[in-house]
């Protein structure tokens, strides 16, 4: 239980912030430290160095989170009636 509300506590330091270190990034993507070394190594995840410091951009990393988004069902069916309107022979 304890845990959890330490977590839920760092969480919440997390959220108030707008740039983060290592330690906040891997808390806020629910990984480890060391994979996101890995992202950061393999230039996966958007990022900024100071000096020996990574450092991270909230924004940033919640729009890298969202980059894959999945269109639904109604919107491929709408992309495809445009592209068969617009593409008649």
């Amino acid at each position: 239980m304890k845990e959890q509300l330490d977590r839920i506590e760092r969480l919440v330091r997390v959220g108030a912030k707008e740039v983060l270190n290592v330690e906040e990034v891997a808390l806020m993507l629910g990984v480890s430290k060391s994979r996101v070394y890995h992202l950061v190594s393999s230039r996966d995840i958007p990022h900024y160095k100071n000096g020996k410091s990574v450092l991270f951009k909230k924004s940033e990393i919640e729009d890298w989170q969202l980059r894959d988004r999945i269109p639904t069902n109604e919107e491929i069916d709408i992309k495809a009636a445009t592209y068969v309107a617009t593409n008649k022979k």
